[in-house]
């Protein structure tokens, strides 16, 4: 499979395959199939994708992974904007859940699935029309903060390219740790990482955690910009910190 995803055998992500996913609409005799791919800025609708085989028909018994059979993430050309929903599957096939698409530019849509246990992760673009003018990726900062008040600290090893970089986050709120963090797709926390530029992406979860710390390993296939969205549960509700991590030649 095209994919570059960290598995072990209870499910999470460690194992490495050879190249990033997310790059292309077709791997290993699958194709993503979509529609929409062009929406009105602010204006919800149902959108769905379908999983085509090498027979040309939808392929219907995804593996659940991570609590879900079908993963969709959603994330501006530019990294400031993310979405993770899960589809619900049609008898023909479909996958469908109403996306809205907040603001003008362009998007990609990632269908990150698995079959027989091998993962598979496919993008395809989508547009929403009008005037946008695209700003700078944030520069790489150790703490920000949520929309809602959590602080979460990212401690980050040194990356390398092709190795194990070990990524450690910290929430707090308030200023005290939150030492009662909920399981989230049956772990602690939930982390995508994308490529600045191509959006080459990594899905990783944790390989460790407990009280207010979550512990995630990431192989980087190259050297550049990586856009990282963790995700973690809270008192009954999905929070999202975004961080910028560079990684150095050499």
């Amino acid at each position: 499979m095209s994919e570059l995803h960290h598995h072990r055998h209870d499910g999470s992500h460690l194992g490495v395959h050879a190249a990033p996913g997310g790059l292309a609409v077709s791997a290993g005799g699958y194709t993503l199939q979509a529609a929409p791919t062009t929406f009105e800025p602010g204006r919800e609708v149902e959108f769905g994708v379908r999983i085509l085989g090498p027979n040309g028909g939808a392929v219907t018994d995804l593996d659940e992974q991570h609590e879900a059979p079908m993963h969709l993430i959603i994330v501006r050309r530019n990294l400031t904007h993310y979405q993770h929903l899960h589809p619900s599957s049609n008898a023909d096939g479909t996958w469908t859940t109403p996306l809205t698409l907040p603001e003008p530019g362009a998007y990609r849509a990632f269908a990150d699935f698995a079959m027989g246990g091998a993962p598979l992760t496919l993008g395809v673009d989508l547009t929403a029309p009008g005037y946008y003018a695209p700003g700078p990726l944030p520069a790489p900062i150790s703490v920000v903060r949520t929309k809602e008040g959590y602080e979460v600290e990212l401690v980050v090893g040194t990356p390398a390219i092709g190795s194990e970089t070990p990524l450690s986050f910290h929430v707090s709120h308030k200023g005290r740790e939150v030492v009662d963090l909920e399981p989230y797709l049956g772990a602690l926390g939930h982390l995508v990482a994308l490529r600045e530029g191509d959006l080459a992406y990594l899905h990783v979860h944790p390989t460790d955690g407990a009280g207010s710390q979550i512990v995630f390993s990431a192989v980087f296939p190259s050297i550049g910009r990586y856009r990282l969205f963790l995700q973690f549960a809270h008192e009954r509700q999905i929070h999202t910190a975004a961080f910028t991590v560079e990684v150095p030649p050499g």
